[in-house]
């Protein structure tokens, strides 16, 4: 005979996202969801509560990028939604696979537009903003809510999905059987491309004369390390990681060209991108960044990435790691190697630059002005000691100079700003580090970054996770010395004397202050041994850090002679 005891819809969600292996919630709770996070931690789920909904999103989309199941992420609804669709936005656009669920109101009084409480109707406002959105109106679809949510957010190309969840279905009752819940089989088939198309590709390599490997945060996210190391051993071509792919391979590996980025990019004949799209962050594959004549190999998931910019001569369809696996044999029975005279101009140019990086990096231990380079070295010789650390990093200068300043030894250990170049992620993407990782994490961040999410200090200790935040304080975005009008602060000046670390100290962290490198580094260490949550601010000259980056191509320049705006 079979049970009809009745459950509620809060229930049965919970029990379908725990039935597929999702335990961990990060959000913000209020009406109408307060006892629906409740009742998950009840039934074994671990909920994080945050202070602002987009650095909850974000925390799951972390998560989601970490472990390659989709993070979750709990809202309220209206503007509780509102503050978490831009995070939900930039997980699809960073293919971060993550279910966002928000409580929503009365079905019947918002599509008739009757001004119920917070009214919204956030399903059809979710959709253009992530990879597909579904409410749930019945406590009997619970089950089959999860699998659409987790299948979509997974499969493909990763991204976001919306689930809505009105107030109605939370305590809607259906009984299991009605409900179906089960955990998905393969949510994420593997995809591997035609014998043809590897053909073409292992054609092009072999025949290359200076040949160039590009790595994406979409190869680290396939877990594709073993096959990358097996590629570029075979072959010795040279590699180049964007900066969520840094330590598929080790920094410091022989055929790294990341010290000859240039002349690499400049002069390569035929580029092999792996989980790496020709998007803004490589000048849309035009010249004069890559030369006009470069054929383009590109494995993706998605098709439609194809020739989105550049033509591209050798496509490879399907999910990267099989890519790997069926192109990799290949190219060792075809004998691709890199030919020996662009290896020696590479590794001349490597040699170069890294005795000017390496003396400049010097010079900033006892340089007058305290800086980036005294800030940020020390990280770097901690992930050296303790490579098995997680950074996390957000800003401009602070985000760029530490990008070529720490070198990474393992894979998904740094998380950034990724191709939108968000600020505001650091603190959510650091917690769920800790979280879904259980190792130390570095959230190095500038002080304009850490504005946008700094009281999430008071997550990290609330839940004494063992994070240590880095403030790079110059005093002002880009730099603090911005006053184009004497009688009030630059539009891009903040507080160059500012304390942040007493936010740590007021909600029981460590706090430290530094001003110069020695103090940096003793600061560091002791943060670091302690295992405790913990705050650095270093405050450096106001003068150092330069408009947008290493982007101020991209900040149009406008007249601000006073004569010529009278």
């Amino acid at each position: 005979m079979a049970d009809e005891t009745k459950f509620s819809g809060a229930d049965l969600l919970i029990d379908a996202l725990q039935a597929n292996g999702l335990h961990n919630i990060y959000g913000v709770v209020g009406i109408p969801v307060t006892d629906f996070a409740r009742l998950a931690q009840i039934k074994g789920m671990k909920y994080y509560g945050f202070r602002r909904e987009d650095s909850a999103v974000d925390a799951a989309a972390a998560a989601g990028f970490l472990t390659g199941k989709p993070g979750l992420a709990l809202t309220v609804s209206a503007p509780g939604f509102l503050n978490g669709i831009a995070a939900l936005a930039q997980a699809t656009e960073n293919c971060f696979p993550l279910i966002m669920i928000s409580g929503s109101s009365d079905r019947h009084i918002i599509d008739l537009n009757r001004g119920d409480y917070e009214g919204m109707d956030q399903y059809n406002i979710a959709k253009p903003f992530c990879k597909a959105a579904y409410r749930v109106d019945r406590a009997q679809d619970m089950g089959l809510a999860v699998a659409r949510a987790i299948r979509t957010a997974v499969s493909g190309r990763p991204g976001g999905v919306y689930l809505d969840l009105p107030a109605a279905t939370i305590t809607d009752m259906a009984t299991k059987e009605e409900t179906a819940i089960y955990k998905l089989v393969d949510p994420a088939p593997k995809q591997l491309p035609s014998d043809e198309a590897i053909d073409r590709a292992v054609e092009l390599l072999k025949n290359a004369k200076r040949p160039l490997i590009l790595l994406g945060k979409g190869a680290a996210y396939a877990r594709s390390e073993d096959e990358v190391k097996e590629l570029v051993e075979e072959t010795d071509i040279p590699f180049l990681p964007m900066s969520m792919a840094k330590g598929l391979l080790p920094d410091t590996h022989k055929s790294s060209a990341v010290a000859a980025r240039s002349l690499s990019l400049n002069n390569a004949d035929v580029v092999f991108l792996i989980g790496a799209r020709l998007n803004w962050m490589l000048s849309n594959g035009e010249s004069p960044l890559f030369a006009e004549d470069v054929k383009f190999i590109q494995a993706d998931i998605d098709a439609t990435e194809f020739d989105s910019n550049r033509e591209i001569s050798a496509p490879l369809q399907g999910d990267i790691k099989s890519v790997l696996e069926k192109l990799v044999p290949a190219v060792k029975k075809a004998g691709v190697h890199a030919p020996q005279d662009w290896l020696g101009r590479i590794e001349q140019d490597v040699e170069k630059n890294d005795a000017k990086f390496s003396a400049r990096i010097k010079a900033s231990f006892t340089a007058p002005k305290f800086g980036y380079y005294g800030t940020i070295e020390p990280i770097n010789q901690l992930f050296q000691k303790h490579p098995d650390t997680y950074l996390v990093s957000e800003g401009a200068n602070t985000l760029d100079i530490g990008r070529d300043l720490i070198n990474m030894n393992l894979p998904r250990h740094r998380i950034d700003t990724g191709t939108w170049g968000v600020m505001g992620i650091g603190l959510g993407y650091a917690i769920a580090a800790a979280v879904e990782t259980g190792k130390h994490v570095i959230a190095l961040d500038g002080d304009s970054a850490f504005g946008f999410d700094g009281m999430e200090m008071s997550t990290i200790c609330r839940y004494n996770l063992p994070i240590t935040v880095v403030v790079v304080n110059n005093g002002g975005i880009y730099n603090g010395m911005d006053k184009v009008v004497p009688d009030q602060p630059g539009p891009t000046q903040l507080n160059d004397n500012a304390h942040y670390e007493y936010l740590s100290k007021a909600f029981g962290g460590n706090s430290y202050f530094v001003t110069n490198h020695d103090e940096m580094v003793k600061a560091l260490n002791e943060a670091y041994e302690s295992g405790k949550p913990s705050l650095i601010n270093a405050q450096i000259a106001p003068t150092m850090g330069k408009e947008s980056g290493h982007i101020g191509n991209l900040n149009p320049k406008l007249d601000l002679n006073p004569k010529d705006n009278l």
